[in-house]
């Protein structure tokens, strides 16, 4: 585990300590003042602060710092302090677990305009999981020392926090359902709808490798790989170098409420 933030790191002021401690380096991280309209709108577009006035807007744009990281980067691991709430502005974010030999299991995959880290944040506790760049990403990073007053400044905001992390636990419990339930295929089918939502609604492509949905739904890459080339003679989905292509997503759905393998 890396060490955690010291009191003279955190004395250097937020951006400065984040790019220190996850050796980002200093022209990667950017004053929001400075940072393109395009990039704020994934702040001013997000559900959870849409509805925030122009001044508190403005005040939540001064704490958010803009932070470019490679494919790879250690974002935080399992039991690092919650310093910090993050909103992906590109490219994708895997929360996820490893055992002591080196098995993993991802927990979710974080995109474009989505917020991760919050639960810490919130609640003052250790990171309960690995946080890592899944590919070349912009993040806005918020320091909690800000967060928090700022939150506790808009009670609507407040609540709508509430709401993300009974969504986080709501989706938590239908992935163990769907681990100790649904046979092999339906776990699959699952998890492909799950980050289906994520997408385009009329493409429905899924970045993720096969080794990446392996971890995610408990299946050997072998597995992964057989009931989608399966599922693709039967023009259900299709295989690209490195993503999923859904093309008939209410035969996947039916699969994963049937939990039942149609490798025909």
């Amino acid at each position: 585990m890396r060490e955690v933030l010291t009191t003279e790191m955190m004395g250097k002021g937020t951006s400065a300590a984040f790019r220190e401690f996850y050796g980002v380096p200093q022209e990667q991280t950017a004053d929001p003042r400075r940072v393109s309209s395009g990039k704020l709108s994934v702040l001013r577009k997000h559900p959870y602060f849409v509805d925030l006035t122009p001044e508190a807007f403005e005040q939540l744009c001064r704490y958010a710092k803009h932070t470019v990281l490679k494919r790879g980067t250690t974002i935080f691991s399992k039991g690092d302090p919650g310093n910090s709430l993050m909103v992906v502005i590109t490219g994708t974010v895997k929360i996820s677990i490893s055992s002591p030999d080196g098995r993993n299991a991802i927990l979710n995959l974080i995109g474009p305009g989505e917020v991760f880290g919050e639960m810490s944040v919130l609640s003052g506790q250790p990171r309960s999981a690995d946080g890592i760049a899944n590919s070349n990403c912009e993040l806005f990073v918020i320091d909690r020392r800000e967060f928090l007053p700022f939150v506790r400044s808009q009670p609507s905001l407040a609540m709508k926090f509430i709401e993300l992390l009974c969504e986080r636990v709501r989706q938590t419990s239908d992935q163990v359902e769907q681990v100790i339930l649904q046979d092999l295929p339906g776990r699959l089918a699952s998890a492909l709808l799950r980050l289906s939502d994520k997408s385009e609604p009329q493409g429905r492509t899924i970045t993720i490798t096969q080794q990446e949905l392996s971890e995610m739904v408990g299946m050997t890459r072998e597995s992964i790989n057989k009931q989608l080339r399966a599922w693709a003679a039967h023009n259900w989905v299709r295989l690209e170098h490195g993503a999923i292509v859904v093309l008939d997503a209410a035969a996947i759905k039916e699969l994963a409420e049937a939990g039942v393998d149609e490798d025909g």
